[in-house]
């Protein structure tokens, strides 16, 4: 519920909100990656780390990318490349290392240059859909399509 005229504080470190004024300043939390899933130090709090490819198209919340400044495809256009892409991924003796090359020269996301790779997040970080796509695959498990505000995704889980 909104409070009018009240602040809402979200500590940048842990994603965490609360409506009350924080007793004492954030502070930076140590990252383990090597567990599945991935907590971090201290907190309890669960994270995931995947890959993901993007293919926007003219509904997406920005339809630009470093790919193309100006993207005209529609949703079901979109839909169809990210299915192709799935496919080859999956046909792959190594996914993982497929989904890293495709991602790298197809995705519309900026990740792409780190093979998709997101890194570490928590809950309430990335749009609903993405997130729960996130936390339903187990690691080395890719999903279907999942659409956000920014486009059409597939996602491959790697901790």
């Amino acid at each position: 519920a909104r409070r009018e005229g009240a602040r809402y504080y979200i500590n940048s470190h842990t994603g965490k909100t609360q409506w009350e004024k924080p007793s004492k300043a954030a502070v930076p939390t140590e990252r383990k990656r090597d567990r599945s899933p991935v907590m971090r130090g201290g907190s309890g709090e669960e994270e995931v780390q995947v890959l993901h490819l993007l293919k926007k198209h003219r509904g997406s919340r920005r339809p630009a990318s470093w790919r193309n400044p100006n993207i005209t495809i529609t949703k079901d256009e979109a839909e169809d490349l990210v299915r192709g892409l799935r496919e080859q991924i999956a046909g792959a003796d190594d996914v993982r290392a497929k989904f890293e090359e495709l991602a790298t020269v197809e995705s519309d996301c900026s990740s792409a240059k780190r093979g998709g790779d997101l890194g570490p997040f928590g809950r309430g970080r990335m749009m609903p859909s993405f997130e729960k796509a996130s936390f339903e695959l187990q690691p080395g498990e890719m999903s279907g399509l999942v659409e956000t505000d920014s486009g059409v995704h597939i996602i491959y889980r790697v901790a």
